[in-house]
């Protein structure tokens, strides 16, 4: 392939909490990557997943669900992240749940730069009956003025071929930007914190505080073994109970979950401790959300 042939841009995912962007991301790149669960907002940082073939270098990127409702400080670096991502995009997915569709949706469109070009992505068809299908997608098609829409449900893997197929034409004709085996531009320690925030998120549900955040603070390498030192930061002592659980049970099986998914995603044996802290407001303080790479 000459270079001058070769395709190659970024795609930014983009929608309200839970539509399911991540689900789509990890269904477009054949790859686990982004952390997924029913509780809003499990996405807090862009994160950037490869697709590369023969013709194109596809880079997608996850943003966390645009917050019309919070305004505190980690609230405020997602809302960031996301105008971040799609200033820097190629083209964007407006990302909308099916059957769901409100001022929220409406209110990323104005994000958008003038001139990007915007696809809209229905997702999560198969909670909706089918008869209700084309006159949602014609009342969100006259709200939003977007004329290529394309259903899919992310977890079933329907119509994402064309969604796929779509978005080429948007990417500049250029050489690669990463090597072809990279899925992600994320190193092992991100995805180290995103497992087990994901493993907290799934098994505590609307137990888990929301400000719930995971720290790295050792991590090390030796050969195919990681051992692994990992932080979960709340922001109220009475908070520690819910995530220890009864003798430490809680605790003991997120984090033996989240050993199972680093090894599998690593591919070799991890070491993995985990504990508890505290960190007051940590949520509301600009230099604190900062400082932990937030936006």
């Amino acid at each position: 392939m000459t270079q001058e042939s070769y395709r190659c841009g970024l795609i930014a995912l983009v929608g309200r909490p839970n539509v399911g962007k991540s689900t789509l991301l990890n269904a477009l790149i054949g790859q686990k990557l982004a952390i997924t669960s029913s509780k809003p907002q499990t996405t807090r940082h862009r994160l950037r997943g490869i697709h590369t073939d023969a013709t194109a270098q596809v880079v997608f990127i996850d943003t966390p669900g645009f917050q019309t409702h919070h305004a505190n400080a980690l609230n405020r670096a997602m809302n960031r992240a996301v105008g971040g991502a799609l200033g820097e995009a190629n083209a964007a997915l407006l990302v909308v749940q099916a059957g769901r569709f409100g001022p929220e949706d409406l209110a990323l469109l104005k994000l958008v730069p003038a001139g990007l070009p915007v696809l809209l992505v229905i997702n999560k068809i198969d909670i909706l009956e089918s008869a209700d299908l084309l006159p949602f997608l014609k009342t969100v098609a006259e709200a939003t003025g977007i004329t290529e829409i394309f259903p899919v449900s992310a977890r079933r893997r329907k119509g994402l071929a064309a969604l796929a197929h779509a978005v080429r034409p948007y990417l500049p004709e250029q050489a690669a930007i990463y090597p072809e085996d990279d899925i992600t531009d994320r190193d092992e320690r991100f995805l180290a914190a995103e497992i087990i925030r994901e493993k907290l998120f799934r098994m505590l549900g609307d137990e888990l505080p929301y400000t719930a955040h995971v720290e790295i603070e050792n991590f090390e390498e030796k050969g195919s073994l990681r051992r692994i030192h990992a932080a979960i930061i709340l922001e109220r002592e009475g908070h520690k109970a819910i995530v220890i659980g009864s003798k430490g049970e809680k605790m003991k099986a997120m984090a033996t979950a989240a050993r199972l998914d680093m090894e599998k995603l690593f591919d070799g044996k991890v070491y993995l401790e985990v504990w508890v802290k505290v960190r007051p407001g940590w949520t509301d303080s600009e230099a604190s959300v900062k400082r932990i790479g937030y936006g």
